[in-house]
């Protein structure tokens, strides 16, 4: 549970977010109402988070509060203030905030600060202890890459939403997500995307506050939302008809762009045919590009083939850590399958031993492999069970002990590769029996590789 120091000079104020963060699942680590005593309690409370105003009584405003909390502290703080004015936001921006919100706000806009400021942080701090290990393993300089990922880089937030747009406005992209918060500002981007590229722009969604950061666009026609209700997504259909229609003109250098978010899955028939229209425009040289997205957890794995069938692109949001993206012709939608994490829990906490030892084809921490399976897999496995499994591993002369800085890596000897391999293909065998695919299913697969 996330701890945030609440920071205000009007008491009311204070008291409302104290409540609303309680109900939404946060701790209040404390309340302050002035910058100086939002830096002492900071220092003394260490919370996960600031909720700063940002004008304040007292010799230190918010803006120079943050600038202390964030460089000494190194705590993300989220600015909430009544003023929006270009010079207040050109001076808070050199505290380098993690979030502004302007008052009045509600608890969804509170909730989505939140939670990717803290996801911004927890990547960033993820990014540095990458480096800072691949450097003491490698030796190398801060541009070295991490190890086996041939010169790859981790992805934080701008660089995943970079991954999703950089084609997004030549082509239909189907987004599939899981986290309701961490999609607002990928959405927001695609917006402020599409709106500069020109043409025209529609927002459909169910529930999001980012149309109240578009009230010039949406006046001036640049941008039309439009509210989604349950059991009546079908009145998206005459909406995108009449969208296009100007378009059929190929002489026009207009083209839509458009992001509708099926948070909702309820009409399922009738976002299915949303995308069958969609997919004949483009079929007549009629200019639509963007993203259908859809909320991956609401719905049964079976239809994703249904929905992804025909689009060229597809973006799927496995967590706040990872999103990958697939060309059509290389993955294509029959591919696509989800796995309830019920059953991944199950299976990871039961077969840990194959999962631990996958990890070891090189020097690596225990605590970085019960990392990585929570990367991987969204499992929380006890040190205790994992550090069995590798003091049996270290007993049997299979891994050896390396220091490297304050680490202790565990490392395969000649020995232990060999039975790690064999270990690895008897697990393998074992699966393939108990699911009632042997040699023959593999023979088959030999066949069909080029």
């Amino acid at each position: 549970m996330s701890r945030i120091l609440v920071v205000d000079d009007e008491a009311i104020i204070t008291m409302q977010l104290e409540e609303r963060l309680s109900i939404m699942g946060y701790t209040v680590a404390g309340m302050a109402a002035s910058g100086k005593d939002a830096v002492d309690k900071a220092r003394r409370t260490r919370p996960d988070l600031v909720l700063m105003d940002i004008v304040m009584p007292g010799t230190m405003n918010g803006i120079e509060a943050a600038k202390v909390i964030t460089k000494e502290l190194g705590i993300p703080v989220v600015f909430i203030t009544a003023y929006a004015d270009d010079a207040i936001i050109e001076q808070a921006k050199s505290a380098r905030p993690y979030g502004y919100i302007v008052k009045p706000f509600n608890e969804l806009e509170i909730k989505a600060a939140i939670e990717v400021a803290l996801f911004r942080k927890a990547a960033e701090q993820e990014e540095t202890n990458r480096v800072t290990s691949a450097q003491e393993k490698n030796g190398a300089g801060t541009d070295a890459a991490f190890p086996g990922q041939d010169g790859a880089t981790y992805l934080d937030l701008p660089e995943i939403k970079t991954v999703l747009l950089q084609d997004i406005f030549t082509d239909l992209v189907l987004f599939l997500y899981t986290d309701q918060v961490a999609k607002e500002p990928i959405f927001k981007f695609a917006l402020e995307e599409g709106i500069k590229k020109g043409g025209r722009n529609l927002f459909a969604y169910f529930q999001s506050p980012l149309p109240k950061y578009f009230p010039k666009e949406i006046q001036k026609k640049e941008l039309y939302t439009h509210r989604l209700k349950r059991n009546e997504v079908y009145t998206l259909l005459p909406i995108l008809d009449k969208c296009t229609e100007s378009l059929y003109d190929s002489g026009t250098p207009n083209s839509l762009q458009i992001l509708l978010d099926f948070s909702e899955t309820g009409d399922f028939d009738d976002i299915l045919a949303i995308r069958k229209l969609l997919l004949q425009k483009k079929g007549s040289a009629i200019p639509v590009c963007g993203i259908l997205a859809m909320n991956i957890g609401k719905i049964d794995h079976t239809l994703i083939h249904s929905i992804a069938e025909g689009i060229p692109k597809i973006i799927v949001s496995t967590g706040k850590e990872t999103t990958l993206s697939f060309a059509h012709h290389t993955f294509p939608a029959g591919s696509v399958s989800v796995v309830p994490q019920a059953t991944i829990d199950d299976v990871v906490k039961k077969s840990l031993e194959p999962v631990v030892l996958s990890l070891l084809d090189k020097p690596i921490s225990g605590y970085d492999i019960v990392h990585e399976i929570h990367n991987r897999y969204r499992v929380l496995i006890p040190q205790a069970r994992v550090y069995t499994l590798l003091h049996d591993l270290l007993d049997n002369g299979y891994l050896e002990i390396r220091i490297s800085g304050k680490s202790k890596l565990y490392c395969p000897t000649e020995k232990g590769k060999k039975h790690i391999s064999r270990k690895l293909d008897d697990f393998k065998q074992v699966f393939r029996h108990i699911m009632g695919s042997g040699r023959e299913d593999e023979a088959k697969i030999q066949d069909k590789k080029p």
